[in-house]
């Protein structure tokens, strides 16, 4: 096992996904391979290939309430130059209405290693049962 690449994935998905909570597209891009495919539910069951997409929802207003997203039950798997990183991801935020929730889906990342960097290269999203 290789304890050193799976504390540092973990870090890097962190920092994704507080990229994604703050609306950083920059600190979203720099984790980000160009050619990014997934599977999410905004697609609608289609793989999405590239930046555009997700730009999309990077652009549209804050809602103004704060949320974080939390990674509970982490499982990271290293071969050669590749990683899959699983994990559910638990959201809190704030309702319309002001109460908070708590949402939750199910996350398989992967990354690859390209010019010595690690790079989220796929993901899939669905949301937990």
């Amino acid at each position: 096992m290789d304890h050193a690449a799976e504390a540092e994935l973990l870090k890097l998905s962190r920092q994704l996904l507080d990229s994604i909570d703050s609306g950083n597209w920059a600190a979203y891009c720099e984790l980000c391979d160009p050619s990014i495919t997934c599977f999410e539910p905004e697609a609608n069951g289609h793989l999405v290939e590239g930046m555009p997409f997700h730009k999309f929802y990077f652009d549209l207003p804050g809602s103004g309430t704060p949320k974080q997203s939390s990674i509970v039950s982490p499982k990271v798997r290293v071969f050669g130059d590749g990683a899959v990183v699983t994990y559910v991801r638990a959201v809190q935020k704030l309702t319309a209405d002001g109460a908070p929730v708590t949402v939750c889906a199910d996350e398989t990342r992967v990354w690859q290693r390209i010019g010595g960097a690690w790079k989220h290269v796929h993901f899939h999203r669905s949301p937990c049962a």
